[in-house]
């Protein structure tokens, strides 16, 4: 399936995860987007562009389980947690609790906030390799304290591929009265979604890594209860708007300022072409990049004799691995040398390779990988 994207032929992509790949069918759509804008702008921005928001809105809504109505687009995942944390006023001593394995710029969010207004960041020590869901679970829960005031957590991790238990955490925190901001930057498309089932007060996820949108797609789902408390973080018309066919809400986020929404509007196109790659559409995208992922993760386990990482069941179409004695300059090798294209992540003392597996993936792109690293973390041999 490798001709249903444009990339590079000459690299060996096994780096999905970290910006996606929009394949071309859906970037001809984004295409004729943009010229129709182009054709009359004004007519476009003004008067064709809420009800074309609306319809992507409301296919994102059947993918993700979510009423519409509480679904906004942003343009990345990181928008997204900016949103909810900057909008929560908190206290002195108050604390905002992520993990170990969070994303860097999201936590970054949290310092801010937590820089000014006296509130302090505090990380759940999640250990990493982890023996199953419930090591999860525990980390989680043993750092929170009576004086959590929100929650970030990270549906996959960037750097270690892991599946948190979002429903049995979310069920525990929200039970006690803690909102919990899902950062499900490589959530859709990757794992299935239910948001309403699953309660968050807030979910953010990236369109254009799994689902395969082009690059500013993303969303933010916030329940109904917290609505009127979430402003996006460019305050613009919707502010003091007068219109009541609308919601607030909707009003503030789906126009922030003059941008190009094509890739927002292109969801629909994405969720379609990819849902279409197999018979059993995304079900059976989904399970089969899962397969893939875990075979993947086989063949470098066997080959760098590093430790599981996790069960099978806390991955989805992402592995991280361990490789011992890894050199400085790993990635960079691995890129300029053998044309692979894959994340070398430092996490705490260890070095990790995160591969992804998509229908992209050629027969003769992970051997590549292999044989690179044969070459350049070599196994050391017992005696």
């Amino acid at each position: 399936m490798r001709d249903a994207w444009a990339l590079d032929d000459s690299i060996h992509f096994l780096n999905h995860g970290s910006y996606g790949a929009t394949p071309k069918v859906v970037l001809e759509r984004q295409r004729a987007l943009r010229d129709q804008l182009e054709s009359e702008p004004v007519r476009f921005m003004a008067r064709e562009l809420e009800p074309l928001l609306d319809e992507a809105r409301h296919a994102l809504a059947a993918f993700v389980g979510a009423p519409s109505d509480e679904l906004v687009f942003v343009t990345n995942a990181t928008t997204g947690v900016n949103a909810v944390v900057r909008s929560i006023d908190f206290a002195p001593g108050d604390e905002l609790l992520t993990t170990s394995h969070g994303y860097n710029a999201c936590t970054n969010v949290l310092r801010y906030v937590a820089e000014r207004t006296g509130a302090k960041v505090v990380i759940a020590d999640v250990p990493f390799p982890v023996p199953d869901a419930q090591a999860l679970e525990r980390a989680v829960l043993a750092s929170v304290s009576p004086r959590t005031r929100l929650v970030l957590l990270d549906q996959l991790t960037s750097p270690t591929a892991l599946i948190f238990p979002i429903d049995a955490l979310v069920r525990q925190l929200e039970g006690a009265g803690i909102p919990v901001l899902v950062d499900a930057a490589h959530g859709p498309g990757q794992v299935p979604l239910h948001l309403a089932q699953t309660g968050a007060s807030f979910t953010t996820g990236n369109l254009h890594k799994w689902v395969c949108a082009p690059k500013g797609a993303a969303f933010l789902h916030v329940r109904s209860d917290w609505q009127a408390r979430v402003r996006p973080p460019v305050i613009s018309h919707g502010a003091n708007a007068r219109r009541t066919d609308r919601s607030r809400f909707h009003l503030e986020f789906d126009w922030v300022g003059t941008a190009d929404p094509t890739p927002q509007l292109c969801v629909p196109a994405a969720l379609a072409f990819m849902g279409s790659l197999l018979p059993g559409g995304w079900p059976e995208l989904m399970q089969r990049n899962h397969d893939d992922a875990v075979s993947g993760r086989e063949a470098l386990l066997a080959l760098l004799g590093s430790e599981v990482p996790c069960p099978p069941a806390l991955l989805g179409a992402m592995a991280s691995v361990i490789v011992p004695g890894a050199p400085a300059d790993l990635g960079e090798r691995l890129f300029h040398d053998f044309h692979v294209e894959v994340p070398v992540i430092p996490f705490g003392e260890q070095v990790l390779v995160r591969i992804s597996a998509q229908r992209h993936v050629r027969p003769g792109d992970l051997p590549a990988l292999l044989e690179a690293l044969r070459k350049l973390a070599p196994p050391k041999r017992a005696a």
